[in-house]
């Protein structure tokens, strides 16, 4: 399974990780009061794509290259309906935040776990409403498999989507909260890509030099954005 990893993917593995202290310093205070009651999980963040890359792109990132995301079932008590990394809580079996990620991914969408060559972790950010601290796991799938639903309870989506609509500056903006909580968003196939999963997003496809210039003045409101592709806070 193992190989060199893809250019366009092997700063991930560098030192130059990406910057989340905006989205750590809201939560430290958070995360400190919680004490004794922070829960450990992980989510992976599996790109797949050419190897070989583009090198008239930037960061090299193929015309091929996609990221892997769910959504949560609209009945789910946490964040229901939103848009995520496949990912969940710790089990005292797994090993580390690399094995929970992996267990997780296969259980929600199915996929050959032998076909993921994991690269980094990232640092932990903590979730105040769940409680967690999530390790980001950053994964290039070498081998794509087939992925789909496993538990419709659980999961309403399983989609493979590309980093061309993701990076794409007329899918990107800010949102905010009525409670000020602002996020990286990306609007694609139907989604809204944003809290956790937009910030990891956001700081990946940044450190990477993945990205296109987009109008990051472009704040809108997060229950309008969510609205407008039929979802709800």
């Amino acid at each position: 399974m193992e190989g060199e990893l893809p250019s366009w993917l092997s700063g991930a593995a560098g030192p130059g990780q990406p910057d989340f202290s905006d989205t750590l310093g809201r939560a430290r205070a958070l995360r400190r009061a919680m004490a004794g009651q922070v829960r450990q999980a992980a989510v992976l963040v599996l790109f797949a794509g050419d190897p070989a890359g583009d090198p008239a792109a930037p960061g090299g990132l193929p015309a091929d290259a996609e990221v892997l995301l769910t959504q949560r079932a609209s009945t789910m008590r946490n964040h229901r309906g939103q848009v995520a990394f496949p990912g969940g809580a710790v089990d005292s079996d797994d090993d580390g935040p690399v094995g929970t990620a992996l267990r997780e991914a296969w259980e929600e969408t199915g996929l050959d776990r032998a076909g993921v060559e994991p690269i980094t972790t990232l640092p932990k950010l903590f979730v105040p409403p769940s409680r967690f601290d999530v390790t980001p796991v950053v994964a290039y799938w070498r081998t794509p498999s087939e992925v789909r639903v496993m538990d419709r309870a659980e999961t309403d989506r399983v989609v493979r989507v590309p980093m061309a609509d993701l990076l794409d500056p007329a899918n990107r903006f800010m949102v905010r909260s009525a409670l000020g909580y602002h996020s990286p968003a990306f609007q694609v196939d139907g989604m809204l890509v944003w809290g956790l999963t937009g910030g990891i997003l956001a700081g990946l496809v940044t450190s990477l030099g993945w990205e296109s210039e987009w109008d990051r003045t472009d704040v809108r409101d997060l229950e309008q954005a969510l609205a407008a592709v039929g979802m709800v806070l």
